[in-house]
């Protein structure tokens, strides 16, 4: 496993990092055939120390899960990734977005980075994780009914409470970070990247090198289209957020299984399967720090785990690139 320093931080993370949103089964289909604890645990001992979860991912359940698969291993080897600013309990701040619980009821998330919601947030999650401190303590989403100086006073007090290490944003804009780094050292910034989602190359990506902040790459197998595992007609359960997306159409399915398939014989020459080769390219782009790679049972969480020792030439990540840009997918206007 390859590590790196997040950032300007001295906290090293595995280049790999377990992703456990769908682990919360929320947005995924509920927790059926759900074997994230073990998963966690199989990922940790291939080299993956890092964790990435949320509150708002399962309403509790994943971080729950964090916890107990961590119970037992060594906290100072183990970097626990969290964050902060959505809710399903109140409707204070910004409403976003309605879900429906592993329960099969309807929520309502709101944006909410509140100071009192943050100190909340951090001691819920302390109790559910198991542990004192956090290792990177993030904002979910931008919330906009919130001064950016308020929320990131609440994390500076975390952080000299010592509950808190160091302090990230997710889906921030650039702009959006140059205003909260005028109250705290940022980290990072997790963002949506992929193969087939490039769009923060443009701005967000030049930024964070520029000013040594480390980016999450989150979704890199763009929610399991990268595997090559789905084919044409793929259905999704009801409650999973997959459904009835553009990613998914026939179309565009056609066309990344076709590309995966010129790549494949460069997986083969490493023994490697294609979401490793993918994970690899991902985590081998300008400024990308590490890739989060979700499992819900330990085969998915050991062949994820063997893209952070996988090695790929110069030639090879050309090679795939060129045969990336001949991807045209197709998405339909709303009507």
């Amino acid at each position: 496993m390859e590590y790196r320093k997040l950032g300007n931080t001295d906290l090293e993370v595995s280049v790999i990092t377990f992703g456990a949103w769908a682990a919360g089964g929320m947005m995924w289909g509920g927790t059926k055939q759900n074997d994230a604890v073990n998963a966690i645990r199989a990922s940790y001992d291939m080299g993956v120390t890092s964790i990435d979860t949320a509150p708002v991912y399962g309403m509790g359940y994943s971080e729950q899960l964090v916890g107990e698969a961590i119970k037992g291993l060594p906290r100072d080897k183990v970097q626990i990734l969290t964050k902060f600013g959505l809710r399903w309990d109140t409707t204070e701040g910004e409403y976003y977005f309605d879900s429906v619980s592993n329960e099969g009821k309807t929520v309502h998330i709101y944006r909410n980075a509140r100071k009192e919601n943050i100190i909340q947030e951090c001691e819920t999650s302390l109790r559910l994780l198991g542990t004192d401190y956090i290792d990177l303590y993030q904002i979910h989403w931008y919330d906009p009914t919130t001064p950016v100086s308020e929320s990131m006073e609440a994390v500076s007090r975390l952080m000299e409470q010592g509950k808190v290490r160091y302090a990230g944003v997710c889906n921030y804009s650039a702009a959006q970070m140059e205003e909260a780094a005028a109250f705290i050292d940022l980290a990072s910034d997790q963002l949506p990247y992929s193969m087939l989602r490039r769009g923060i190359e443009e701005e967000i990506v030049p930024y964070c090198i520029e000013h040594n902040k480390g980016i999450l790459a989150y979704s890199p197998l763009q929610r399991g289209l990268l595997t090559g595992k789905m084919k044409p007609g793929q259905q999704f359960d009801p409650n999973d957020s997959r459904a009835g997306q553009a990613w998914y159409l026939d179309e565009n399915i056609v066309q990344v299984n076709n590309f995966l398939d010129r790549i494949r014989p460069i997986a083969e020459a490493h023994k490697a399967s294609l979401g490793q080769v993918v994970l690899r390219w991902t985590i081998e782009q300008p400024g990308i720090t590490v890739a989060l790679a979700g499992a819900r049972d330990v085969a998915q969480a050991s062949d994820n785990a063997k893209a952070g020792s996988l090695k790929l030439s110069s030639d090879e990540l050309r090679t795939i690139s060129a045969e990336l840009n001949k991807i045209n997918l197709v998405f339909p206007e709303k009507k």
